[in-house]
């Protein structure tokens, strides 16, 4: 019955809220990481897009206008890692907030003698544990470059890890999926980039990967989407959960 509800409504939010197909077009070309996908998925993508935006609060911080077709090219970036998973794996939380820039943010740390101090950040984006994901617009923008670096695709990779709790680099894996698989995988991998990072050698990940098992989830992904077959050659085992993970071979449709 609650099946048959939801199904129900989700015709009836497409029904309501069609995306325009010249704002589509539009957007669509602007995003490179899109390449690739078939008409059937392309459409399941505008699907969850439409249902994306319509359950999520978009919210302007600092002055920052926000337009629909800006919504809808956060709303097409944050859907490609559910392409295959649903819009259910971003139920419980509302708000995405959208500074012009690189935000402030105020962290406590704890220094080697376990003094705290308050240490400033400079953020382009993110993902609240317990609310939503805050993006700069600047950074967002800067999704035609395929460079292996997606501020969208990172943050919400991290809602997708904390479905189970607190970001650690283990969100909850789909049926069939090895816990010790995984574990093995992503472990070894990781502890490879801190090696690599720590000797001050060349990566072919980002160095922002070696911060902790979050940040590695979420760096390899940006990359898993954005340049599949560098991840492929740097951590084929990674690589192949992900497929698992995802439903999805980026290396197969992109140039």
């Amino acid at each position: 019955m609650f099946a048959w509800f939801r199904q129900w409504r989700e015709k009836r939010i497409i029904r309501d809220n069609p995306i325009d197909e010249r704002d589509w077009r539009q957007v669509l070309d602007r995003l490179p990481v899109l390449q690739g996908l078939t008409d059937t998925e392309l459409a399941r993508l505008r699907r969850l897009a439409i249902l994306f935006m319509h359950e999520k609060d978009f919210v302007g911080i600092r002055g920052q206008v926000l337009t629909g077709n800006m919504a809808l090219l956060i709303a097409l970036q944050a859907c490609l890692p559910i392409l295959n998973l649903g819009i259910e794996w971003y139920q419980g939380w509302q708000s995405i907030l959208v500074y012009p820039a690189a935000f402030k943010t105020q962290r406590t740390q704890l220094d080697a003698s376990g003094v705290a101090h308050e240490v400033e950040h400079h953020l382009a984006g993110e993902a609240w544990n317990q609310g939503g994901v805050v993006l700069a617009w600047d950074e967002t923008a800067k999704a035609g470059v395929i460079d292996g670096h997606n501020l969208v695709i990172h943050e919400f990779v991290h809602k997708l890890d904390m479905l189970n709790g607190a970001a650690d680099g283990f969100p909850p894996l789909r049926a069939g999926m090895s816990v010790d698989d995984w574990t093995a995988s992503f472990g070894s991998a990781f502890e490879d980039l801190c090696l690599k990072v720590a000797r001050g050698q060349n990566t072919d990940i980002d160095r922002y990967g070696a911060t902790n098992p979050a940040e590695f989830v979420a760096v390899t992904s940006e990359v898993f989407f954005e340049q599949p077959r560098r991840l492929a050659d740097a951590y084929p085992e990674v690589y192949r959960n992900y497929m698992a993970f995802y439903g999805q071979n980026p290396a197969e449709r992109l140039p």
